[in-house]
């Protein structure tokens, strides 16, 4: 080894001792006489102490070294005087007697510093420098501590890890594949999987009943924050169990990671109904961490000539407390932020009720003091509360709601990033209708199992039909979701056929799953956790980036390796591609 000990182990215990560290210049100092030198690598920060009158010829050279110059130094530990101690090693300094100029470096292009000067786009381009920040560093490390507990917990629980191929078919359902041209079976493809699906349902039927994978999965979507064209899934399967198997061993593998990556005790995971969603929260991944529940005032608001309020199909209502002091130009700011196309309100209705007991509101010239209170009792406020209500078709008032209840929570700090609200999202609807393809589509995928009650309703209802399906919801974030397959070939052909597959077209995409499923399918069932999205949620942050080593950027480009890039129009030939000129 080049060095004895790491930048950040040594401290008062070791002075006295000759060691050899290795690492980066982070930061230099001439005082005349003395020189300082900071020196980083991974593992933490040691002040180097360079002394013009015991060793003229080192302090002189030491003062010619850039920033991020890669350095082996030899000497002897020694107390400092003037301590840092928020730092592990900011009791003591090396006072260097040799030093070894491994590399020089150019300066770099932003300081590699917490707080840096660089922006996003170069950072991305230098993301190899980016990731010497001990912001992005820490984020990195993090990621390992998670992987490292989810397979600890998973192998105690006598899951095995299996590989899944990455060039596979490419299926219809989901996003769009990234396909891969085959140079050896011109004209044909691979394509990349969005998810391990149907190999691990096929593990399922080849006896192995606990299988996981920490895999790489690809979309060919549109990006933002919380999207990467290639991303991780915590992939997982269990043979013969039922819902409830699944929900108390990945509650167990959630508890676990928070516990010993975040020294945070989550408790048990409440449980609602995705029309308990919708009802209360306007969307299927709510956030718990503060109240503010849906209040549906529609029945005490007609018949008084209100005609937004009259032809509306509904009148959703929340209560923010300890809001009735918000001024007339908030409450205006509030009204034009719901009336955002991406949000999508007409407007806003406000009551106050003061904290002298009084309510006053934005439609008092329809609605008397008597109405008014029936409103404010409906939604359980109290003095001092402000009463927000839109109103209009349910779907998209539903939304607009769940859009202002988030940022009213955020403007109160009722999105504490360091508070943690994990919940189970239940009963799905098994299909969705799409109006311009005029046919079902599957919500989750097509192999998700109908509620066995439901079963009957494929033929007559199958907008009714739920699935037998589970998400995972973590501070308004899907972290995870899965469902209980179907493993009856029949049932699965009748999916098919509602899904609008012909047996020809099923048969050519998912033969090979139906024809292993007439060798002895065992019940199983699983659920892919979002790995990136877990590891932000974790660190606090709102993106994925800086929990990837090397992300793509917004267009879905590596900036920083130039890809995608053009091929030459040989291997185009070699793969029997031609590309309009």
């Amino acid at each position: 080894m080049l060095r004895t000990n790491t930048c950040g182990e040594l401290n008062k215990q070791h002075i006295g001792q000759n060691v050899t560290l290795c690492g980066w210049l982070q930061r230099s100092r001439n005082l005349g006489g003395m020189t300082f030198i900071d020196l980083r690598d991974r593992y933490g920060m040691t002040q180097l102490v360079f002394n013009m009158e015991t060793n003229a010829a080192i302090c002189e050279e030491a003062r010619s070294y850039g920033r991020e110059f890669v350095l082996q130094v030899t000497g002897k530990v020694a107390e400092r005087s003037n301590k840092n101690l928020n730092m592990p090693t900011g009791e003591i300094e090396i006072i260097v007697d040799k030093v070894v100029v491994l590399n020089k470096a150019q300066t770099p292009p932003f300081t590699i510093e917490e707080n840096t000067d660089g922006g996003d786009d170069i950072r991305m381009k230098y993301r190899y420098l980016d990731i010497r920040r001990n912001p992005v560093k820490e984020a990195l490390l993090l990621r390992a501590k998670v992987a490292a507990e989810t397979r600890t917990y998973l192998n105690l629980q006598d899951f095995v890890e299996v590989e899944t191929p990455v060039l596979i078919k490419s299926t219809p359902e989901g996003a769009r594949d990234f396909v891969v041209p085959s140079r050896m079976n011109a004209g044909e493809f691979y394509a990349l999987p969005q998810s391990p699906q149907t190999f691990k349902q096929l593990l399922m039927v080849a006896g192995m009943d606990k299988y996981y994978q920490i895999v790489k999965c690809f979309r060919d979507e549109d990006l933002r924050a919380d999207r990467q064209p290639e991303f991780t899934q915590i992939d997982c399967e269990m043979s013969f169990i039922e819902q409830e198997d699944i929900l108390n061993m990945f509650e167990g593998m959630t508890r676990h990671l928070f516990q010993n990556v975040k020294n945070v005790d989550i408790g048990e995971l409440p449980r609602i109904t995705y029309a308990e969603a919708m009802r209360d929260y306007g969307n299927d991944k709510p956030d718990i961490r503060f109240e503010m529940k849906f209040v549906d005032i529609k029945s005490a608001t007609a018949g008084k000539n209100f005609k937004v309020f009259d032809d509306a199909e509904s009148v959703i209502a929340i209560c923010a407390k300890g809001c009735a002091s918000y001024t007339r130009k908030q409450l205006d700011e509030l009204t034009e932020w719901v009336k955002r196309p991406q949000i999508g309100a007409t407007g806003l209705v406000y009551l106050r009720f003061n904290e002298d007991g009084t309510l006053k509101s934005s439609v008092d010239k329809f609605y008397s003091e008597a109405d008014l209170k029936v409103w404010a009792e409906k939604c359980n406020a109290t003095p001092g509360d402000l009463i927000l209500v839109l109103a209009g078709g349910d779907s998209r008032t539903r939304k607009a709601m769940s859009e202002l209840r988030l940022e009213i929570g955020s403007r109160l700090g009722l999105r504490d990033k360091n508070v943690f609200k994990p919940l189970w999202v239940l009963d799905f609807p098994l299909l969705e209708y799409n109006d311009d393809a005029k046919r079902w589509h599957a919500m989750h995928h097509p192999f998700t199992a109908p509620k066995p009650e439901d079963i009957a309703l494929l033929e007559t209802d199958p907008g009714k039909v739920r699935a037998n399906a589970y998400d995972m919801v973590i501070n308004g974030v899907e972290v995870g979701g899965g469902s209980i397959r179907i493993f009856n070939k029949e049932l699965q052909q009748k999916m098919f056929g509602i899904l609008g597959f012909t047996p020809e077209d099923a048969q050519a995409q998912f033969g090979f799953l139906m024809n292993a499923f007439e060798f002895g399918a065992p019940p199983h069932g699983g659920i892919a956790f979002g790995f990136d999205r877990l590891c932000s949620l974790f660190g606090g942050a709102d993106s994925i980036r800086d929990y990837i080593a090397f992300p793509k950027n917004n267009s879905g480009r590596d900036v920083m390796i130039d890809s995608p890039s053009t091929i030459s129009d040989e291997h185009l030939k070699e793969l029997a591609i031609r590309v309009a000129k």
